[in-house]
């Protein structure tokens, strides 16, 4: 595939291009990139960044087993988080949040639809002019380049179709719709390009990787550049390539204490799965499990390609490679056959690896990190000022360097919005109404009332996670993961009411949050200030937080 700029004339490997709204030499007094100067005097010196992001790869059930390539070269040589989390355990909620930096209450994009905001106009608008990958492009001047899923509904016809391209792309080449391996059609700048079913020539995860290896050897020398390549693995269908369909044939999903048991005392939606689940169940997820480890091989492949032509080129040293997932993943726990969007840590919590400038080698950090995270993180490493923009997450860059003395987070919200339709499955008539992706023996992932929200603590004294859902209940769920580490006693009947209280005022904070406001004190913070006057309205009821319901 020959690599082509978003518009004529663009750069090719030691040509300049000018940027529309400032010179490099007009961007450190007018377009906010404050830490240029404290990188390099050269423009060209400035940090590139690379950002992999696989899609539903968990951390928790062992997805990062087959990468044995992308930790050696990635998380051997930098930081590996090891308390990563989503906003939302969805494609489309959580991808929104990478590229904004914002929860999903405030980016609106709550389902993986077009109804949901996901990839709407109203999305293309309101937020896409001000993505980070946009601020980098219009403002600090790198060259930018996308390739691989983007939204799950970017390329709908009701939403511009292929020929849109988001605003601050350089270089975009954007599958349609959602993961798949054969048989898509890309987006090369705004053009339909259909592929087929040839291995050499049309398996995604390889086609992403040769026109990254392009992009580099063609790309400008004089600018810095952006790339983020979206792989389809190990999302289903679960295609592996030729060389991998006999691996891990001796792998099954693994038999963790929440496997194939009872949800109890847990949320109605989890407690209608069976238990014992069905030998067909059984044997279908452990070779959805295998199928998935087969397709993050290519990945691994496309990491040690990538690495190796930065190390060719003589970047390497002077690039930022972060890798990571857009939601986690789940094969039996609590009786669920597969799965995400639920609020367990096989679904919340994801990799994530960063090697880069001025990272030591080896380590590994319990801080608390989401991927409303990425996006400061990566403006901050392009000198930008974090105080023009509007998000929610911080940057994590002090981390990476090693800063002591760091004044960090506590906790992160995750919050879900269920999907159901009001009709009864025809194919399961004993269920009530409302449920959505249900398999053939009637067990349910998602429901309209599968409505959500969280706060995930993490401090010296607590591992906790407490959660309210908006159904007619207000069911609440808390886990000491200390105590409790697979979530399988429900104690938020025994547990202090004080502390129980907190929790639920925090909750409605961070619900109702908006930039600096999502950053203040946790409930274990030192600078925490909790006023029970506030859990009450005027009317002396306890208050309970309020869920949004966007609508477009």
């Amino acid at each position: 595939m020959r690599l082509l700029p978003l518009a004529s004339g663009g750069p090719r490997r030691g040509s300049p291009r000018h940027l529309p709204s400032c010179s490099p030499a007009l961007l450190l007094l007018l377009c906010g990139c404050l830490g240029v100067s404290r990188v390099a005097a050269a423009d060209s010196r400035r940090p590139n960044v690379v950002l992999l992001l696989a899609d539903d790869q968990d951390e928790v059930l062992g997805g990062m087993t087959p990468l044995k390539k992308t930790k050696a070269l990635i998380g051997e040589m930098g930081m590996t988080f090891s308390s990563a989390y989503v906003p939302s355990a969805l494609c489309c909620p959580s991808r929104a949040s990478i590229l904004t930096g914002k929860y999903p209450h405030n980016h609106h994009v709550v389902n993986n639809t077009l109804e949901g905001n996901c990839s709407s106009k109203s999305w293309q608008k309101i937020e896409e002019p001000n993505t980070f990958p946009a601020i980098l492009r219009s403002v600090c001047g790198y060259q930018t380049f996308f390739a691989g899923k983007y939204l799950n509904e970017y390329g709908a016809p009701d939403a511009g179709g292929l020929a849109h391209v988001p605003l601050g792309w350089s270089y975009w080449y954007a599958l349609e719709k959602n993961s798949k391996y054969y048989n898509y059609t890309l987006s090369i700048n705004g053009k339909a390009r259909k592929h087929g079913e040839n291995y050499s020539v049309d398996y995604l995860t390889d086609v992403l990787a040769n026109v990254s290896l392009d992009f580099l050897d063609y790309k400008s020398n004089s600018e810095p550049f952006f790339m983020m390549i979206s792989t389809p693995a190990p999302h289903s269908p679960w295609t592996a390539a030729p060389q991998y369909q006999n691996t891990f044939q001796n792998v099954f999903a693994p038999r963790n204490k929440n496997f194939n048991i009872h949800g109890t005392n847990k949320h109605w939606l989890i407690r209608q799965a069976k238990t014992p689940m069905t030998n067909s169940s059984i044997q279908f997820l452990d070779n959805a499990f295998r199928k998935r480890w087969q397709t993050l091989l290519s990945v691994d492949d496309l990491v040690e390609k990538l690495v190796k032509r930065l190390e060719f080129n003589g970047e390497l040293n002077n690039t930022y490679i972060f890798y990571t997932s857009d939601n986690g993943y789940h094969t039996g726990q609590f009786s669920l056959p597969i799965d995400k969007r639920q609020l367990y840590e096989f679904d919340i919590k994801v990799p994530l690896l960063v090697r880069g400038p001025g990272i030591k080698p080896n380590q590994t950090t319990k801080m608390l990190v989401a991927n409303i995270d990425l996006g400061p993180t990566i403006l901050d490493i392009a000198g930008y000022n974090l105080n023009k923009t509007q998000m929610d997450g911080m940057s994590f860059l002090p981390i990476l360097k090693g800063a002591s003395n760091l004044t960090w987070r506590s906790d992160v919200l995750v919050e879900y919005q269920g999907e159901g339709r009001n009709v009864t499955d025809p194919t399961c008539p004993s269920l009530s109404p409302g449920v959505s992706q249900c398999f053939p023996d009637c067990v349910c992932e998602d429901a309209y009332n599968n409505t959500y929200a969280c706060v995930r603590t993490m401090s010296h004294l607590w591992n906790l996670q407490y959660c309210e859902f908006d159904d007619q209940e207000v069911f609440v769920e808390v886990y000491n993961l200390t105590a409790d580490p697979h979530q399988i006693n429900n104690i938020a009947k025994s547990i202090d009411p004080e502390l129980l209280g907190k929790m639920n005022y925090r909750l409605m904070m961070l619900q109702s949050c908006s930039g600096p406001t999502c950053r203040t004190p946790g409930v274990f913070d030192p600078g925490y200030r909790f006023d029970p006057r506030l859990m009450f309205s005027n009317h002396g009821t306890v208050r309970t937080r309020r869920f949004s319901k966007h609508l477009l």
